[in-house]
């Protein structure tokens, strides 16, 4: 199809004019970008995200259809002050909220999938199909969850069969040979069993081509599959099992020469054809006991992850350097926690959280033009157990006062066997090893104060303490460099959320103000082949947050998400003669920002069940690279469109992402004395067809 003449269809059915419609949904949760009835899944708390002292932001299954969301990158910008960029493969996917994050090693924000925590950021990008929910909290979560929860959580829940029925099928194409397909069916075998099966296959021709080798850089193959079974074995206890299957082989890293005057990247243009494969197997069992006074949660959960990476580590047609990279994880974690029930003015919970990870990792570097290898072999075994309370108080002293107190134990050990070779004309020499322990514990407090008006407008602030272990680097060059140290940060959050207008509009406005200490920052090593972390002095984050959301008629909404985030280092001497104090954290947006609407036509002249037009705008900027902040990113917006008509069981969409085909880097670093960057994606656009029985 003609590029000019799909953009003129979607464009004008965008500017059709606004008929007259039934009323599709007059279901409205506060605080929540929302386009149907939102379900409060997470077993932490039960009450609405509208009524906690948090920031928070709800997105449901619609609206990530209506923006064709497929992964959790596309998330990027949606909420608030989240920036997760695209590195050029599923090999890593580093998150940040309000700054804080990590791009290598463990994640500072955490992910969980139905209840389960994903450990590696190599684990974080996965297809999105059958997600009926996604929940952001931004902001340390150390006394409701797990590992790692610093900067913030992220919760996706995939669709349950207690609440859906029936069989879909989807499938998706688009331009850069982009398909996907998607099959689902959710049943019952008895008023108390329910299970789901699903299948999901993509395939991308990739965005970029690679000049010395003609083929496309980035070209893709995934497939997925998942079960669920939802069992009420009694009236008080109800089990859930999930589990899920998912590979990728996809060629990747479409990285060129950053021009430093144009701040641009260049054309791709290396020898070697670089990959990323992937295996990964979760599963999970949720045993939930409930009485009249508390319940009793256990979420068991087991991953697997096998992948190879292979990367041309010069990035260009001279034949100098080829890595490979295997790894192996096994993660096994238990959560066990007891809550108070109904409507009482004191709530508690008490939980533990204990985890084992096994991490494998060989890195094998060919210095061609030298004519060796190296070898390195990396067996990192941690464990760690967690302990945490939250109690609430409502009702303090006068009505709508309630007062929220938390503590949270952390013990972490961690291990490293490490032994490093040298291959030359097949003789094998080793040139290192050390075998080294490492043990971690804290305390983190955290105390809420909230106050509810008469008119159900809501107030709080809070005081939390972040915390993330230290651990060992995989890449070196001094035997100081091998570790790094935990990091601290005190967090201060101000917030309102509140009802304007008759519920015709809703408002969440957050500030806050992030105290961090020995903030963990990678660099790159001396020989620029690779990176590690290292401990800065002390940073500071401090921002505002604003989300409205808007429902001034039937079937039509609004939404305007936007985070400013002003993130900078007051204490970072790196070297004798490197201080970067003052200078802008690397990675984190000042901006981020979404406007979007939504118009749904129902009952179109009896022809079509329902028509929708969506438009999305996203922005993002400005970012500093690196701790230098030479190489930066301005701000660039993406506008997106979606038309979607149903009728009967068929529904038939046509849709466009960065229509206005915006030039802008998606990542930047820099490595061997040259610097690297990938552009973003460009104008793509396709069409969907769906039915449902």
């Amino acid at each position: 199809m003609n590029i000019k003449i799909l953009l003129f269809v979607i464009m004008g059915c965008l500017c059709t004019p606004m008929l007259k419609a039934e009323e599709a949904d007059t279901t409205r949760i506060n605080n929540q970008i929302d386009l149907d009835e939102v379900v409060i899944q997470s077993f932490k708390e039960d009450r609405s995200l509208s009524t906690a002292p948090i920031a928070a932001t709800a997105v449901n299954g619609t609206m990530l259809r209506n923006r064709e969301v497929l992964s959790i990158k596309d998330v990027s910008s949606l909420i608030p002050n989240l920036f997760i960029p695209d590195y050029g493969s599923k090999l890593t996917s580093p998150v940040y909220i309000r700054g804080i994050g990590s791009r290598i090693n463990a994640p500072s924000v955490g992910l969980y999938i139905d209840g389960m925590p994903f450990f590696e950021k190599s684990a974080f990008d996965f297809d999105f199909s059958e997600i009926d929910q996604i929940e952001v909290l931004r902001g340390p979560q150390g006394t409701l969850y797990g590992r790692n929860t610093m900067g913030g959580i992220i919760n996706v829940y995939t669709k349950s069969p207690k609440k859906y029925q029936g069989t879909s099928l989807r499938f998706t194409g688009g331009n850069y040979n982009n398909y996907n397909g998607t099959v689902s069916h959710y049943g019952k075998l008895s008023d108390r069993v329910a299970f789901a099966v699903s299948g999901d296959v993509t395939s991308n021709g990739g965005y970029f081509t690679n000049e010395y080798t003609g083929k496309k850089a980035d070209d893709l193959f995934a497939v997925s599959g998942r079960v669920r079974l939802e069992w009420d074995m009694t009236d008080r206890l109800s089990l859930r099992l999930t589990s899920s299957l998912d590979y990728t082989d996809q060629g990747g890293y479409p990285y060129a020469p950053y021009d430093t005057v144009k701040q641009a990247a260049g054309a791709v243009n290396y020898n070697d054809y670089s990959s990323y494969k992937r295996l990964m197997s979760t599963s999970g069992v949720n045993l939930e006991y409930r009485t009249d006074l508390f319940s009793v949660n256990s979420q068991t959960s087991y991953q697997y992850l096998s992948d190879d990476q292979g990367i041309d580590q010069d990035f260009s047609p001279i034949d100098k350097y080829f890595v490979t990279q295997e790894q192996k994880q096994s993660m096994i974690s238990e959560e066990l926690n007891i809550k108070s029930t109904g409507n009482e003015e004191y709530k508690w919970l008490f939980g533990g959280f204990a985890f084992y990870q096994g991490f494998d990792n060989t890195v094998r570097m060919n210095y061609k033009l030298l004519g060796y290898h190296t070898h390195k072999e990396y067996d990192m075994p941690t464990y760690g157990m967690a302990l945490y309370h939250q109690s609430t108080f409502d009702n303090l002293l006068t009505d709508g006062l309630s007062l929220t107190l938390g503590l949270r134990y952390d013990y972490e050990h961690a291990k490293n066997d490490y032994a490093a070779f040298k291959e030359i004309d097949g003789e094998r020499n080793e040139t290192d090893r050390f075998d080294s322990k490492l043990s971690f514990s804290q305390l983190t407090p955290k105390i809420a104060l909230q106050y509810t008006l008469p008119s159900g407008a809501m107030l709080y602030g809070t005081i939390t303490k972040g915390y993330k272990t230290g651990g060992f680097n995989t890449s070196f060059n001094t035997e100081e460099d091998h570790t790094f140290k935990p990091e601290y940060s005190w967090n201060y959050e101000l917030g309102t959320k509140l009802d304007i207008w008759d519920q015709y509009l809703s408002a969440e406005l957050a500030l806050f103000y992030i105290d961090w200490r020995k903030q963990q920052i990678y660099q790159p090593i001396a020989s620029g082949q690779g990176f590690m972390l290292k401990n800065a002095g002390k940073s500071e984050s401090k921002g505002v947050e604003l989300s409205l959301h808007g429902r001034p008629f039937s079937g039509f909404q609004w939404q305007i998400s936007y985070g400013y985030t002003h993130a900078k280092f007051k204490e970072y001497k790196r070297s004798e003669t490197l201080d970067y104090s003052g200078n802008y954290l690397p990675m984190v947006p000042a901006n981020t920002l979404n406007v979007s609407a939504d118009y749904t036509i129902s009952s179109l002249f009896d022809v079509l069940d329902r028509m929708t037009f969506s438009l999305s705008y996203t922005g993002t900027g400005d970012i500093y690279w690196t701790e230098v902040n030479t190489a930066t990113q301005s701000w660039y917006g993406l506008l997106n469109g979606k038309v979607s008509m149903t009728k009967g069981i068929a529904s038939l969409s046509v849709w466009a992402k960065n229509i206005t085909n915006t030039d802008y880097t998606a990542f930047y670093f820099e490595a061997l004395g040259s610097r690297f960057a990938q552009k973003g994606k460009p104008f793509t656009f396709g069409g969907s067809i769906a039915m449902t029985f």
